[in-house]
């Protein structure tokens, strides 16, 4: 059994053993439960998905945090399941992830259908969350090419902002950093759809590629090639958040 969400210790074990819960209080005192390897009795105690709840030396619970660097080819698309495109789920599985480990991942950051690089997949719907809220702030960097030579003017545009007014919204001020005539560096703290095209778009300068290379402190590693994952420990994706 796993939970979505927190629940009490004495719901979660009800659920779990199909025990009333007026008899969860005696298998608590009898000190027949741990969680995360230390006993508990206290009814009250909170669980979640990640706890280790175990009764009389079984395990009820053992679900691990997983977190999951894909470097992602052009023409894959970023969801779980598609009837028509191949989706980054089928890279992974591609790639030998079994679907044992596949079934609860979700995608944290979407990239469009022809853009590449950097994509982060989990279950730890909490961190993911955080990663994407936007008083966090959390920084995406891209490399851009463009069709036409990047000006001046929009260099300083990205400064200060793009007002955008079907939505009615100015996005909030990015970098853009030249790097030659025709390919750039893009840095977001925010994610409107197809934002960096659009923005671009102001200046009728098609983008030709769009790959991201960093979220937070989490980059691309250079010897990935297109396809191939790499699994990030905590501590690795701790310092975005």
């Amino acid at each position: 059994m796993t939970v979505a969400k927190r629940y009490r210790l004495d719901r979660f074990l009800s659920i779990a053993t199909n025990t009333p819960r007026r008899s969860i209080r005696r298998i608590l005192a009898q000190k027949r439960v741990t969680v995360d390897g230390e006993i508990a009795d206290d009814i009250r105690q909170q669980v979640d998905q990640f706890s280790l709840v175990t009764l009389d030396g079984i395990a009820l619970q053992h679900r691990s945090r997983r977190y999951i660097l894909l470097h992602k080819p052009v023409g894959v698309v970023s969801a779980t399941k598609d009837d028509i495109h191949r989706t980054v789920i089928d890279v992974l599985r591609d790639s030998g992830l079994p679907d044992s480990e596949l079934n609860d991942l979700h995608i944290a950051g979407r990239l469009d259908l022809n853009s590449s690089g950097l994509l982060l997949l989990t279950n730890d719907s909490d961190w993911s969350a955080a990663l994407m809220a936007p008083d966090k702030k959390v920084a995406k960097v891209y490399e851009v090419t463009l069709e036409n030579p990047i000006s001046d003017d929009c260099i300083t545009a990205f400064e200060q902002g793009i007002y955008f007014p079907y939505e009615n919204i100015t996005t909030k001020p990015a970098v853009l950093e030249r790097l030659t005539p025709n390919t750039a560096r893009v840095t977001l703290v925010e994610g409107k759809y197809h934002q960096i095209k659009r923005m671009f778009g102001r200046f009728r300068n098609p983008v030709l590629k769009l790959h991201r290379v960093a979220i937070g402190d989490i980059r691309l590693d250079a010897s990935l090639e297109s396809g191939q994952f790499l699994s990030l420990s905590a501590k690795e994706i701790t310092p975005n958040l």
